[in-house]
């Protein structure tokens, strides 16, 4: 299992981002406040679905659930997805830590 932790401080909401390998997919379970996310908060997401992003079924899936387009949970899905099915190293993940925006 997989687990984020997004923490979109602009809108005030921190979400949890569960992702579980099942077979070629990954299931994701989200724990979030925030009501366009909640949209979204269960998905299964077929790996050959997540690569680019013109017909990626997260990227898809957002835009249905009215997702602002800054919402940075969409790429925390597409990261617990990659990690869970062997695409981003478990280690290298650990070891980074976390990801960042920073305004300047």
């Amino acid at each position: 299992m997989t687990d984020i932790t997004v923490n979109s401080r602009i809108c005030g909401f921190i979400h949890k981002i569960h992702g579980t390998k099942d077979g070629k997919n990954v299931k994701i379970k989200i724990e979030t406040q925030c009501p366009k996310v909640k949209n979204i908060s269960e998905l299964e997401v077929p790996m050959m679905q997540l690569f680019g992003i013109k017909d990626n079924i997260v990227i898809a899936k957002a835009q249905e659930g009215n997702c602002c387009a800054t919402c940075l949970v969409p790429c925390g899905i597409l990261h617990a997805c990659n990690l869970e099915l062997g695409l981003i190293s478990q280690k290298l993940a650990n070891d980074v830590g976390d990801l960042s925006l920073e305004f300047e």
